[in-house]
C-alpha cells in the first residue's frame, strides 16, 4: 500500500512545480459580476408615422401643414394635432381659430360617411374659420387601402369589413358638438386650393 502512494504523491509534487515554473499563478475562484445588460433589439420595430395635412389660418384662409398620425384612418390623431397648434416655428406665419382644449376631444367614426368630434364641455363654439380648419383636417386623413380577400368567407370576411371602403375623394359628414352646441358640415365644403 505504501508503495502505490508515494508514486501518486510524487506526481502530484511534479505537477505542481510544473505549473509553478510555467509562470502560471495559483487563483481561487473568480467572480465574474452580473451579466452583461444593455439595450436589447426590439422584438419587432415600429412603422413611422403616416404623414396627414393639419389645416391652420394662412391670411385667413386654411392651409395645410404636414403632421405625423399613427397611420391611415388616424382621424383621432389628425384632430388631436390641430388643436395642439401651430408649432413655435411655424406660429408667426400661421394662426388658429381653435381654441385651446382642457381635455382631448373625442373623435368617433359612426359610419362610412361621418365623423363625429365632441369637444371639453368648456370649449365654446367654434367659429367658422376654426369650423373648417378642423373639417378640411378630416378631409386630409390617408384611408387605408381596401381589402380584396379572395375568399370572402369568416376572418377575412371580418378583417375586410373592419377596413373603411371610403374612397379618399368621397365627401364625409363632420359633426362637431360641445355643450349646447353643435355643428355639421360636409368635407367637400373645404375650398379646393386647401386640399389640393
Amino acid at each position: 500500500m505504501k508503495g502505490s502512494r508515494i508514486p501518486a504523491l510524487l506526481a502530484g509534487f511534479a505537477a505542481a512545480l510544473l505549473t509553478a515554473a510555467c509562470g502560471v499563478p495559483r487563483s481561487g475562484v473568480i467572480e465574474a459580476g452580473q451579466p452583461a445588460s444593455g439595450m436589447a433589439a426590439p422584438d419587432h420595430q415600429s412603422p413611422p408615422p403616416t404623414m396627414t395635412p393639419v389645416y391652420f389660418l394662412h391670411d385667413g384662409e386654411p392651409k395645410p401643414y404636414p403632421r405625423g398620425i399613427d397611420g391611415p384612418g388616424d382621424y383621432e390623431g389628425a384632430v388631436r394635432a390641430l388643436f395642439d397648434g401651430p408649432s413655435t416655428s411655424e406660429a408667426p406665419a400661421i394662426t388658429t381659430e381653435l381654441p385651446r382644449l382642457t381635455a382631448a376631444p373625442d373623435v368617433t367614426t359612426v359610419d362610412d360617411d361621418t365623423i363625429s368630434v365632441r369637444l371639453p364641455a368648456d370649449a365654446p363654439a367654434l367659429s367658422q374659420a376654426a369650423l373648417m380648419q378642423l373639417v378640411c383636417t378630416v378631409a386630409g386623413v390617408p384611408q387605408p387601402p381596401a381589402l380584396q380577400p379572395t375568399d370572402p368567407t369568416g376572418a377575412e370576411r371580418l378583417a375586410a369589413s373592419a377596413v373603411p371602403t371610403r374612397h379618399p375623394l368621397t365627401s364625409l359628414t363632420v359633426h362637431v358638438r360641445g355643450t349646447g352646441w353643435a355643428l355639421t358640415r360636409p368635407t367637400d365644403s373645404c375650398p379646393d386650393s386647401a386640399l389640393s
